[in-house]
């Protein structure tokens, strides 16, 4: 069943009141195209449509077999492929490469009878395919058949290709596992808005997800741990006998077969094997790889095992940690990336290298005189070695290393490219150190974080509010930005155990990325960004995707004035909305006061409350504060 919000209606209503509401049809394409002109009239999709390709190129017979295959469900028709002109729909590769275009640009132009998409490659005219599909009705994403609607695309001349080559999005499997069937669903909404790399979270403290057949305790033991439901990090630890029977792992198969579905939409899988820390599942397996051999170290389950001091620093109770010095460990790796090779065509193998915490190696006397030996002088140039060591296995396997920006520290490896987490500021100095670069700054880049209202929002330690996401500067002045690759989003799931919970944490800021990463930065403006994702909802809705409305939600801040009374600021994401407030204990409406100014909270004052109406419609949740939490927001 397709699922319908009311205020949706109202959202279109009010879209189409805009000025690029012409002809009755709406053009919002999500990325922006770098070039788009709309002319007078439509193509119309039917049953008798037909779509050309040239002779013996079977990618552009797949890519029209994939447009064929998407839009059949909606619109009941089986759509007939030829050789030769003429044709409805022409694919065409260019006989002279267009430089334009570059390896993933296109060309689209429709009109009556008739849509042209032209590219240098196949992976360009797939992007005019995405674009072509963006074109049609909403109602083209039904997985069930549509009756009574005209299969329109708007008359357009498009000309179009990416900002960066790296667009890429990050899912974490290994603190909550997600089927094979899923993992490629989310690789296929990827690929519906240009984003062309996967890099895929497989291994952690909380599960190992990679079949590694050398090596099979690594799923029996490591894919494996008790279940627990609750926040993540305040869970209880494993009970003594308690069995461990939450999780799961993809066999080689599995993600063979996830590859190819992932390379039939021209998206590149980078695995990620996160060592020397992160590492409690392999421990658990392999206990003999830590410097603390500790035999009864379980897959942790979501349970506290470190305290963080801020600016970073942090201890771990528990040992998570490979040992660096041991050779047993380096012939464990070599094991492990032999076969993440074979199963991963893309260049890079991602080895992680963040939050390794180096207090076991210091008290271990076998670490210290180590470290001596080899004129190392601290944990950092000890964590070096060991990367560096990692960096030439995956170099034996023909690949090229990534790491996080801890590589950084101790001396960058030889080749290692750099993703940038920690803020810019690691991609700044790799790029200057002549590094290839990821942008994937947190908090802004960080799709687990909290992107609205924080007290009805899941509970995370930080926030990325769409506009932050869609405004920020990803290649800072200071940057060579000859080094960068490109930018992703990071999804973290410790606090995302289902996939509904994937959907609204990943959507609507995977388009707001996925806009930065393709669109010129000169073009973006988020009040054209703003109507194009409220038409997108409806899109989501038919898909039946879920994604979060947080962007109608009230922005509280708070402050006090010289006279220490509490002063409420409010504000919101999208333009035009109303906010209505009440500070009485009752339930605001468009009848109670309208937010016109800063509000002076009243002293004996219980509770504020705030929501957001579009049209004499609520858009936004209910925002309920108690006198004490809005003392702690005071601005400092």
């Amino acid at each position: 069943m397709i699922r319908t919000k009311r205020q949706w209606i109202l959202c279109f209503a009010w879209f189409c009141t805009l000025p690029i509401c012409i002809h009755a049809q709406t053009i919002s394409i999500i990325p922006a195209p770098v070039s788009l002109k709309q002319e007078i009239g439509h193509f119309l999709l039917t049953n008798s449509t037909t779509i050309s390709i040239p002779a013996k190129q079977p990618e552009l017979a797949s890519i029209a077999k994939y447009f064929a295959d998407k839009v059949k469900p909606a619109t009941g028709y089986t759509l007939n492929t030829v050789e030769a002109k003429p044709a409805n729909i022409v694919l065409t590769l260019n006989t002279k490469p267009n430089s334009r275009l570059g390896q993933e640009g296109y060309t689209l132009h429709t009109e009556a009878g008739k849509v042209d998409i032209t590219a240098n490659t196949a992976t360009g005219i797939f992007y005019g395919v995405q674009t072509l599909l963006q074109l049609l009705p909403a109602e083209i994403l039904s997985a069930s058949l549509i009756q009574d609607v005209e299969w329109k695309a708007p008359s357009v001349t498009i000309l179009d290709y990416p900002r960066f080559t790296w667009r890429g999005q990050m899912f974490d499997v290994s603190r909550h596992f997600f089927s094979k069937e899923y993992v490629k669903k989310y690789i296929d909404r990827m690929a519906s808005y240009k984003l062309n790399r996967f890099h895929w979270h497989l291994t952690d403290d909380n599960g190992w997800r990679i079949e590694i057949k050398s090596l099979p305790r690594l799923t029996s033991v490591g894919a494996w741990r008790v279940p627990r439901v609750g926040t993540f990090g305040s869970n209880d630890a494993p009970k003594p006998g308690e069995p461990a029977t939450y999780g799961g792992y993809y066999k080689q198969a599995d993600i063979k077969e996830i590859v190819q579905y992932a390379k039939e939409r021209y998206i590149e899988v980078l695995p990620e094997i996160d060592v020397p820390g992160h590492s409690m599942a392999v421990l658990a397996s392999y206990p003999e790889l830590s410097v603390t051999n500790d035999t009864t170290l379980k897959v942790n389950p979501g349970s506290s095992f470190s305290t963080w001091f801020g600016n970073g620093k942090f201890e771990m109770h528990l040992d998570n940690t490979l040992d660096p010095t041991d050779e047993k460990v380096y012939q464990f790796l070599d094991k492990v990336f032999t076969e993440v090779a074979v199963l991963f065509p893309f260049e890079y193998i991602h080895m992680g290298g963040d939050e390794c915490y180096k207090g076991f190696w210091e008290r271990d006397k076998n670490v210290q005189a180590f470290m001596k030996k080899n004129n190392l002088k601290n944990g950092e140039e000890l964590q070096s070695y060991f990367v560096k060591r990692v960096g030439k296995i995956i170099q034996s396997k023909k690949k090229k290393m990534m790491g996080w920006d801890e590589i950084l520290e101790g001396g960058i490896a030889p080749g290692a490219a750099v993703m940038s987490w920690r803020g810019t500021k690691g991609g700044i100095e790799a790029s200057h150190l002549k590094h290839p670069v990821v942008m994937s700054p947190a908090p802004v880049y960080y799709l687990d974080m909290y992107q609205g209202e924080r007290s009805i929002e899941p509970p995370v330690y930080n926030s990325a509010r769409l506009k932050e996401v869609y405004t920020f500067d990803l290649v800072p002045a200071e940057m060579d930005s000859a080094y960068v690759l490109g930018a992703q989003g990071n999804l973290w799931t410790e606090q995302i155990p289902t996939e509904p919970q994937v959907e609204y944490m990943t959507y609507p800021r995977a388009l707001a990325m996925a806009e930065s990463f393709w669109t010129p930065e000169k073009q973006k403006d988020w009040n054209s960004f703003v109507p194009r994702v409220e038409y997108h909802f409806k899109r989501m809705d038919i898909a039946q995707i879920n994604y979060a409305q947080s962007i109608y939600d009230a922005i509280v801040t708070v402050r006090k004035n010289a006279s220490g009374k509490l002063i409420i600021e409010l504000a919101t994401e999208v333009p035009g909305l109303d906010i209505y407030y009440t500070v009485d204990n009752s339930i605001p409406n468009q009848y109670y006061p309208k937010y016109n100014s800063p509000i002076e909270y009243p002293a004996g004052a219980d509770n504020l409350r705030v929501i957001t109406f579009r049209k004499g419609e609520p858009v936004g949740r209910l925002i309920s504060l108690k006198t004490e939490e809005l003392e702690k927001r005071v601005k400092k």
